[in-house]
């Protein structure tokens, strides 16, 4: 994970990683970013999609954006307040 800006997106490359590990380590490292603060995940896993929604719902972050580009999902979450 890339520290940024903190109006930038810290970045998490768990690319090849399969649940629900993706999840795991965005867990791990929200710890690291303030309130309100973006984290982007990356991850090559499809399931992704679903254990994203469902993290943020349960942890009360805001699923802020999720894309698909050419087999790369990109989750983009800002941590609750």
């Amino acid at each position: 994970m890339n520290s940024a800006r903190e109006d930038e997106p810290q970045r998490l490359d768990t690319r090849g990683l399969k649940c629900p590990l993706p999840v795991l380590r965005a867990r791990k490292a929200m710890k690291e970013v303030p309130e309100g603060g973006l984290l982007r995940v990356e991850s090559t896993d499809p399931d992704s999609l679903q254990d994203f929604r469902a993290y943020c719902e349960s942890a009360g972050h805001e699923l802020v954006e999720q894309q698909q580009e050419d087999g790369l999902f990109i989750h983009l979450i800002r941590k609750a307040a």
